[in-house]
Order: structure tokens, then sequence, then C-alpha cells
């Protein structure tokens, strides 16, 4: 149960970041905390104590397997940041090239 509640903790760190933080930067890694947070979440959901891999053999009985259905999730769900991710930097730096500023107070003034 204490590892669910750092997960959590772990993903209102990102959030704090995200809703706080006014460098476009800085909340550019707050996204990526967040989503790292979402994908432990997730493996810690299919784990299970003295659990073996979920690859079958013959003649060997398995009493418990881990469930491979999240630890997919999570590799899609890492591909998917990526690209997010990837095109957000690219907006920033776009707009880095349009106002020199990674500040968003700066930058909403300066619209127009």
């Amino acid at each position: 149960m204490t590892i669910y509640v750092l997960c959590f903790i772990l993903f209102l760190v990102g959030l704090y970041g995200v809703l706080t933080k006014r460098d476009m930067v800085k909340i550019i890694l707050s996204l990526g905390i967040m989503g790292y947070a979402a994908n432990l979440f997730l493996v810690l959901v299919g784990y299970k104590n003295d659990s073996v891999y979920p690859i079958l053999s013959e003649g060997k009985e398995v009493v418990s397997m881990v469930d491979p259905l999240p630890q997919a999730l999570v590799l899609t769900s890492i591909v998917i940041e990526l690209g997010t991710t990837a095109m957000i930097v690219a907006l920033a730096i776009k707009i880095f090239d349009k106002y020199k500023t990674f500040d968003i107070t700066k930058i909403r003034r300066l619209q127009g």
C-alpha cells in the first residue's frame, strides 16, 4: 500500500510543477514526471508477490503469474509519451525563437 501512496505523491509532484512553474522547460519536465508516475502505477497494478513470468513451458505447473497486460500498456504509453514530449519540445523551441524567452508570463504579455 505504501508504494501506491508514493506513486501518487510522485504524480502530485509533477502536477504541482505543471500548475505552479512559469518556465516552459520545467513544465515539460513536470509532464514527464507525471507520465512516469502513471507508468509506475500501471506496472504496480499487474505485480503479484511470488509470481513468475507469463511464459508457459511444458511440464511446469504455474500457480500464479504476473499479469502481462499492464506491461503492454506501459510500452504503449512510453511511445505515446515520447511523441507528445517531442511535439511539446518542438513547440517550445518555436516559441523561444519568436519571443526569446521560456517564461510564460512574458509570452502572454508579448502577444500580438
